[in-house]
């Protein structure tokens, strides 16, 4: 429950919303020592405006705060969240907030580093375990029982990623390299795989797991368990059947609708819609940040769109028009004997490459944060294409070039690893898109630990 709250951050409003990280890292990502899950707690409790020690009423309230601050930034993003839907569900005035936090942003700052030490503690409960595989599957099973325990009101919810990126804060930046390099080490140092190769096997893991959070509500919590288990089993042996040959990705080219070059054209405010909403969610694109991105006047922003929501569901419609695209023209490359492994290939390399152009894919992980009223008819289009993924990877299975899975969890680690691809350029800069995706791809295809 709450500590020294008079209402439950889960019992607020059900507001606007709730898959990537999304971080600008350094390429230098050098092994460190480790911090302590304490230590980093300890940094977000700050002390009483008085200089003194806090009393257990101050921690209480500020902790109170803190899990309403995480419910916001999960329905609405890191802008969306205001001190005033904070205050509403304890019972408060924003100005109330003020002698617990100076701003909406240091409030952000304590919410994300609760969940970058959450991550972290889970990790370190994985580091005991005598190899590789049993250490990955560890951690995956912790992560999982965590969110049973939340499910179960035993434990108190952590702040989703997605928006990090869009706070830009160097404490928060700074613990999440420091987390993702712990993430890496479950990885094993090897002869052929680079560190931007590791880095990127480790953005595939992470955002696995943070996907989840997008369809984890379709399960019972008695099932997460089991969810664990298909996702470690996909993760560390793959998806390739014993045997099978591995194809390289065939060319393909999959008409994007069009975007256009010229200045003002609508085409070019999908594109900053686009840009803007991955980097910083739903309500980091608003008309006025759109037009500036442009240097357009807020009045050309009316003259083509009627407002910011139609822009978004514009996006996300050319968005799952390309997927489908993709995906009946990889289907039309399966002329040859690797079966449906050989779509796969095609298609992922193709869409992973894309979310590293100039004119990506929406990231379908914004959808958390988008107004309900449009949120539902476009998840509704996206479990549409999932539930492709899953009938397509029964189909290879079906034909023996991809080995049995459960084909409903692989397709939820495909989406994840189509969201995430944007981030490879951040993590893994050394080689060109070509590159990291054919290494990306093939970490999915082949398992985490096989180089």
């Amino acid at each position: 429950g709450t500590k020294g709250s008079t209402q439950s951050p889960s019992n607020c409003r059900t507001g606007r919303g709730r898959l990537t990280p999304s971080l600008a890292a350094p390429s230098e990502l050098g092994y460190w020592q480790p911090m302590a899950p304490e230590t980093m707690t300890d940094e977000i409790l700050a002390v009483s405006p008085s200089g003194r020690a806090p009393s257990a009423r101050f921690l209480a309230k500020r902790e109170a705060i803190i899990l309403s601050a995480v419910t916001e930034i999960n329905r609405h993003g890191v802008r969306g969240m205001t001190l005033g839907d904070v205050a509403a569900c304890l019972n408060l005035v924003p100005s109330g907030l003020i002698y617990y936090f100076k701003n909406k942003e240091d409030l952000a700052v304590a919410a994300f580093l609760r969940a970058i030490a959450r991550f972290d503690q889970l990790i370190a409960d994985s580091e005991h375990e005598q190899n590789s595989a049993t250490r990955l599957r560890a951690f995956i099973r912790n992560y999982f029982d965590y969110r049973f325990q939340v499910a179960k009101g035993l434990a108190e919810p952590i702040a989703n990623f997605n928006d990090v990126k869009a706070l830009n804060r160097p404490e928060v930046n700074d613990a999440y390299i420091r987390m993702f390099r712990r993430a890496r080490r479950l990885i094993p140092v090897s002869s052929t795989a680079s560190r931007g190769d590791r880095n990127g096997r480790t953005v595939l893991l992470l955002a696995t797991l943070t996907f989840s959070t997008a369809w984890l509500s379709y399960w019972r919590p008695a099932d997460y368990g089991r969810i664990a288990d298909r996702i470690a089993d996909v993760l560390i042996n793959g998806i390739v059947a014993d045997g099978a040959h591995f194809p390289p990705a065939r060319e393909l080219v999959v008409p994007d609708g069009g975007y256009a070059h010229e200045d003002g054209s609508p085409e070019q405010f999908l594109r900053a819609a686009t840009k803007l909403i991955n980097e910083e969610g739903y309500h980091g694109a608003s008309a006025d940040r759109i037009s500036a991105h442009l240097n357009v006047t807020k009045g050309a922003f009316y003259h083509y769109n009627s407002n910011k929501d139609e822009l978004v569901v514009a996006g996300f419609h050319r968005t799952f028009a390309i997927l489908w695209r993709a995906i009946d023209a990889a289907e039309a490359t399966d002329v040859g004997g690797d079966g449906k492994l050989q779509v796969f290939v095609t298609l992922l390399s193709t869409l992973i490459r894309l979310q590293q152009s100039s004119a990506p894919l929406l990231q379908t992980t914004a959808l958390s944060t988008v107004p309900e009223n449009i949120r539902i008819e476009l998840l509704a289009r996206l479990r549409g294409i999932t539930i492709r993924y899953a009938s397509m990877l029964c189909d290879g299975i079906g034909d023996g070039s991809i080995r049995a899975i459960d084909t409903t969890v692989t397709a939820q680690i495909i989406t994840a690893a189509i969201n995430s691809a944007s981030e490879l350029a951040w993590w893994h800069p050394d080689e060109g898109s070509e590159a990291r995706a054919k290494s990306y791809v093939e970490a999915l295809f082949r398992g985490l630990l096989n180089a």
